[in-house]
């Protein structure tokens, strides 16, 4: 069964083709990419993964596996000249998940409203983004990889339908869309079959970076050469994608004050929440249908197993976005009172690698609402034991529709009014996106 359905799916329509590939951006990426790739299974993509970089399969191993890649130091290139250049069609890879054709694998991806577990699809585009970018780097002499590519930024993941099926095939398919000296942009897409066609499910855009054999320092990786007027305009977009990132981090409310048209915003609050029988500026009022944004939040805690370590024997960061995903998720669902979904993912960013045996706490905030919207903000945080010490590792930002129009948040103290204005802002970008 599952040969006949690849067979529909390198015979997608063009004009099918180039709506899958618009992404976000809206700019196509060339069609002679479908041609002559033969999909991956998804759970041969962490297989592929290890071979590349000579990673062990067996926790006890990994020491040694990890002393060995010392050696491939003297592979680096010293140059990003030194490097070929490579075409977007050089990394372009499809991995099929075959859930309506192959029904064992389902129960993994199952959630309990007989849908797709987002927090699964996460994970497997975080896999798939790093072999796209070992496929970019990749050296036809070499059968093991110098680099460590481990993935920096989730820029942005929106979808399109809301309801992921658990009994209908599912591809992915993704290339380097843009390349730095040390980083690259990878876009990615997920379709579903449905009655012989794959159609849109959703668009990603992660940023990975290359870093030498001990991921103690960067590596250069190989450029990009655009092909087409259409693949110029898809490099172009990621330059524009990477001075967004930085605008959006320089205007940051922890490093600037809020605009004023924000801070009109902050006191409409505080007046809206002013006791009118008292008159004083310590006492206040929740308005109706409202919460406050202190009882808006769930908390989590996750001991790091080895099970769930990456190639580099640091936790996996697609099991980081699960679990900071289902955290917020329930919160969603219990504030909005009904079953939320998943509309955008943006603006992760990695900070610190988590270490096997870490106790990863995990803090999800409501930070925004508007009618059936809800921002959610999760906080990913390690504790060592031994120190006593808190360390910030990922910012999780996601926007979710509920069935139901939802309480209005209420901010109540300053820090949580630039909570409530960063929610605002990341629930706007958004809004742009879509």
């Amino acid at each position: 069964m599952l040969p006949s359905r690849l067979c529909i799916m390198r015979k997608l329509p063009s004009v099918l083709t180039r709506t899958l590939t618009s992404g976000t951006t809206g700019s196509p990426v060339l069609l002679d990419m479908f041609e002559g790739h033969s999909p991956i299974h998804v759970n041969n993509v962490r297989n592929k993964l290890r071979d590349i970089v000579g990673a062990s399969a067996n926790w006890s191993d990994h020491v040694q596996a990890m002393q060995e890649r010392k050696a491939l130091h003297t592979l680096l290139a010293k140059h990003q000249e030194d490097l070929p250049p490579r075409r977007m069609k050089d990394s372009y890879l499809e991995v099929i998940l075959p859930l309506g054709s192959q029904p064992e694998i389902r129960e993994k991806y199952l959630n309990v409203h007989n849908s797709v577990r987002f927090g699964r699809i996460l994970e497997d585009l975080d896999s798939l983004g790093v072999l796209i970018c070992y496929t970019h780097t990749k050296q036809e002499m070499q059968p093991k990889s110098p680099l460590s590519i481990v993935t920096a930024l989730v820029d942005k993941i929106n979808l399109c339908k809301k309801i992921i099926y658990p009994d209908c095939d599912i591809k992915f398919t993704g290339n380097v869309s843009w390349v730095g000296k040390t980083s690259m942009e990878v876009t990615m897409h997920m379709l579903q079959l449905h009655d012989g066609d794959y159609s849109p499910v959703l668009d990603a855009t992660f940023v990975m970076v290359a870093r030498d054999p001990e991921n103690k320092r960067p590596a250069f990786v190989n450029p990009l050469i655009p092909e087409s007027p259409e693949e110029e305009e898809i490099f172009k977009q990621g330059e524009l994608n990477k001075l967004r990132r930085i605008e959006f981090s320089t205007a940051s409310l922890l490093k600037m004050a809020p605009t004023a048209e924000e801070r009109n915003i902050v006191h409409d609050i505080f007046l809206h929440t002013l006791d009118t029988k008292t008159v004083s500026f310590r006492s206040r009022k929740l308005p109706p249908n409202s919460v406050w944004m202190e009882d808006a939040k769930l908390k989590g805690l996750q001991i790091c197993h080895p099970q769930e370590r990456n190639i580099f024997n640091r936790i996996f960061g697609g099991f980081l976005m699960r679990k900071a995903f289902e955290l917020g998720w329930a919160t969603a669902c219990s504030y909005g009172g009904s079953r939320p979904f998943i509309v955008s993912v943006d603006d992760i960013m990695f900070q610190k690698p988590v270490e096997i045996g870490s106790l990863l706490l995990l803090s999800a905030q409501v930070s925004y609402t508007e009618k059936n919207y809800i921002q959610i903000r999760v906080h990913s945080e390690v504790y060592d034991a031994n120190t006593r010490e808190h360390h910030t590792t990922n910012i999780f930002h996601f926007t979710f529709i509920s069935e139901n129009e939802v309480p209005r948040v209420v901010p109540n103290t300053y820090g949580e009014s630039m909570l409530y204005l960063d929610g605002k802002r990341h629930f706007d970008a958004v809004m742009k996106e879509i």
